[in-house]
């Protein structure tokens, strides 16, 4: 499967400063998270899947400036959040989804607003499913979705926002990979053509490809085939589910707009906003645009 090339993921440094950091028990594993404000508690989870949480620290501090308690953390197998062992029972949908509640729990938080960008939209309709009442409001960055449909056609989309130089390129440094060859020479490469997909602003590329290259690709293979074995589909979960949700997407974007406009469907509280000029990273591509959208619904 060919997915795995094309990775949901990244958010990027806007500013590296965190306040508080801390590490808690979640079943066998050690879970890392950090705290940004005080204030109602926003749980923001990053892209991937095995990507950690540390292009998020910027986007953490500017939203505790609205009297939230931004919270970003390390998934299972990632950063500093450890596991025992990276293997198909320890990397898992429902582990993942126990961490995040293990998580409020020991936070002592009734109700948290969740920001899922990319494959963090999918952990967070998938703990919404699980866990509704823990929910104040969603937003969806550019999220994978509530169901597999993305993966009908991820690849085609990375490859569509490429130059045919770009998509040449990236196949010889991909086949490179896949042939075992882990030098850092080839990982940089690989990650300078791809993550031309993911911007409609090219000059941003380079930060994207700084983070492209911290991926574990074992945690993301697991994960994903831990998507299939699930038959991951929440299309029909929220029928009942009442609070806010905003849904963030960009035109240009490597998911379709039809993935956005499925998750506002099945929300009867939702709210589309599409972007123009705007890839994977609204908050690169527009952040005016961007941020006045997630301020507005948070404030609101």
């Amino acid at each position: 499967m060919r997915l795995k090339r094309y990775l949901l993921l990244i958010l990027v440094p806007l500013a590296m400063r965190s306040q508080n950091e801390h590490t808690i028990d979640s079943g066998d594993s050690t879970l890392h998270f950090r705290t940004f404000g005080t204030g109602k508690p926003l749980l923001i989870i990053n892209g991937g899947p095995g990507m950690n949480s540390e292009g998020f620290s910027g986007i953490a501090a500017e939203l505790s400036k609205l009297g939230y308690q931004a919270i970003t953390y390390d998934q299972r197998g990632t950063g500093q959040s450890i596991v025992p062992k990276i293997d198909e029972t320890r990397i898992t949908m429902d582990l993942m989804a126990s961490d995040m509640e293990n998580l409020r729990k020991h936070l002592k938080i009734e109700k948290w607003s969740l920001l899922g960008h990319s494959f963090g939209g999918i952990m967070a309709a998938y703990y919404a499913a699980k866990y509704p009442t823990a929910i104040d409001k969603i937003i969806f960055s550019s999220s994978g979705g509530i169901d597999m449909d993305f993966t009908t056609y991820i690849g085609s989309t990375v490859r569509a926002n490429l130059t045919k130089t770009q998509r040449d390129s990236l196949d010889y440094y991909q086949s490179k990979r896949e042939s075992g060859d882990l030098s850092i020479e080839t990982l940089k490469n690989r990650a300078r053509f791809l993550a031309n997909a993911y911007v409609y602003d090219k000059s941003k590329a380079p930060t994207i490809a700084a983070r492209l290259i911290q991926i574990n690709f074992d945690v993301n293979r697991l994960v994903i085939n831990n998507l299939h074995k699930i038959g991951y589909d929440c299309a029909k979960s929220f029928s009942h589910f009442k609070q806010p949700v905003l849904v963030l997407q960009g035109k240009n974007d490597i998911i379709k707009i039809r993935t956005a406009q499925a998750i506002a469907r099945a929300f009867p509280n939702s709210k589309l906003v599409l972007m123009d000029r705007c890839a994977h990273y609204g908050w690169l591509d527009v952040p005016k645009i961007y941020m006045d959208t997630v301020k507005s619904f948070l404030n609101s």
